[in-house]
Order: C-alpha cells, then sequence, then structure tokens
C-alpha cells in the first residue's frame, strides 16, 4: 500500500517521525508521499525525504505547491521558488500541490486561489508532473478551470475527496484520479461517500490517510490519541473493500500500483 497524502512534517510527529514511519511499514505501507502546502513546508518535506533516505530508502517522496489558503502568499518570487525547489529535487518532488481552491473559508481571496491554481498547473506542465488537488465548495469553477488546459492537463488527483455524485462523474470524466481518506470510515458525515465509492473505477482510485489529520473512526480499540498515522491505512483500505465488495488484499495491491504508475515511483 502506499499513502499518497501525509502530513509528516506535521509537529505533531516530532517526537516519535521515525517510529511511525516504521510502524507504517509493519502495516504495509511500503511508501509514503509527504504533502506540501506552501513554500516552507513544501522544503521542509523534501528535506524531510532527504533526511531519512538512508534509513528508510525509497520510502519517502513529496509534493510541493501552495494550498488555496495560503494563495495570496502566491505571487512571482513565491512560483519562482516554487520551481527552483522542484527543479532542484527531481525523483523527491513527484507532484506539484497542494493546489486548487477552497471557497469554504476562503482564507485567500477567490480571485488570488484561482490565479495561484492557474499558475501551478502550468508550472506542472513545465514540469511535466502530476497534480495534488485540494477542492471544497468549489467545484463548478475547479473543473472549469482544469477543462480550459484541455490536453495539456497534467495527471491529476482530487485529493481527500468528499464530493457529491456529480463531481465524482465530472472528474472520472476528465480522467482524473481519486483519492479517498478516513473520511469513508465516519459513519457522521461519511456514508455519502461510502455510497459512491464503489463507482470509482479501481484503475483511478488511491488511499491516503492524510495524517494527523481525519483518523478513522472505525480503529477497534479506539487510540488513545486523536492524531492519525500512515499505519492506520490499511482501515481505509478496508471500509473501501467492504463498500465495493472486494478482498482488502486487491484494494491494496491495486491503489498501490496506481500510485506507482501516477507519481512515478
Amino acid at each position: 500500500m502506499i499513502d499518497i497524502g501525509v502530513n509528516l512534517t506535521n509537529p505533531r510527529f516530532d517526537s516519535d517521525r521515525s517510529e511511525v514511519i516504521r510502524r507504517a511499514q509493519v502495516q504495509g505501507v511500503q511508501q509514503l508521499i509527504v504533502t506540501g502546502t506552501n513554500l516552507a513546508s513544501s522544503a521542509a518535506a523534501v528535506a524531510l525525504a532527504r533526511e531519512y533516505a538512508g534509513e528508510f530508502p525509497q520510502t519517502l517522496y513529496c509534493t510541493a505547491g501552495i494550498h488555496p489558503h495560503e494563495a495570496s502568499s502566491c505571487d512571482e518570487e513565491a512560483l519562482q521558488r516554487l520551481e527552483n525547489l522542484i527543479r532542484d529535487n527531481p525523483g523527491v518532488v513527484v507532484a506539484v500541490g497542494e493546489t486548487g481552491l477552497d471557497f469554504n473559508r476562503n482564507f485567500s481571496p477567490p480571485q488570488s486561489q484561482i490565479a495561484a491554481f492557474e499558475r501551478q498547473i502550468d508550472l506542472a506542465i513545465r514540469m511535466k508532473l502530476p497534480l495534488f488537488l485540494h477542492e471544497r465548495d468549489a467545484f463548478a469553477q475547479q473543473r472549469d478551470i482544469l477543462r480550459s488546459f484541455g490536453r495539456d492537463l497534467p495527471p491529476a488527483v482530487i485529493h481527500c475527496f468528499t464530493g457529491d455524485r456529480e463531481s465524482l462523474e465530472s472528474y472520472l470524466d476528465m480522467g482524473l484520479w481519486i483519492g479517498i481518506t478516513g473520511w469513508v470510515c465516519d459513519e457522521r458525515r461519511g456514508t455519502d461517500l461510502q455510497k459512491l465509492v464503489a463507482d470509482i473505477p479501481l484503475e483511478r482510485l488511491m488511499i491516503e490517510t492524510d495524517a494527523p489529520y481525519l483518523q478513522p473512526r472505525t480503529l477497534r480499540p479506539r487510540p488513545k490519541s486523536n492524531r492519525n498515522e500512515p499505519a492506520y491505512l490499511p482501515e481505509i483500505a478496508q471500509m473501501i473493500a467492504d463498500c465495493c465488495h472486494r478482498a482488502v488484499e486487491e484494494i491494496g495491491a491495486i491503489t498501490g500500483r496506481n500510485a506507482r504508475e501516477f507519481f512515478g515511483l
């Protein structure tokens, strides 16, 4: 299995990061994609992947990008620094992102988000890298921007998909991949996603924890801490398997193969 989205630079992992990676490996999680959400965290993700390359060879990779919450900081200088970071770290940075639109909270103005998103799509095209996408309450605008790039649009995955059937079908029609997190294990707000997940073609499906967030609520016994970690990825695979009436081993194998091909691992 491969965790395509883990915030391993988060301070909640500072005290036991090596143990977190080791526990993930014990549970069959072979590789982790560390998420970059701004220049600082993207640089930290690169540094982390390089720092642990000796202890955990071919295990940590990362994305580099500017999240829509941070879009106001995405000026020419920031974009150049982001491009330099990607160019200087081939084989470590495996996608541009986390980028996209988030009109739920609008921590950055919508127009700033749109400009930053379009520039990062251009960057992914130039760097010949896939896109790691975020979208919340902005489906129509995000769909239209992605469509506007036509055949130039690089491979893209919708990270932490929680949308409805219309958005799922539109993203699939555009050839996008779908990332599923522990949201699908939530009996309060994940029931609609549980009904949709069986309609995601297996060849377009990937799994992720988004750790330390979104700990699967189906874990038994419940962990003492609410911190999520990559070792819990099999719980997400199990819920998807149950929803799809498939073996969990099949879900793990197929999503792992998809991730290796998508990110070029």
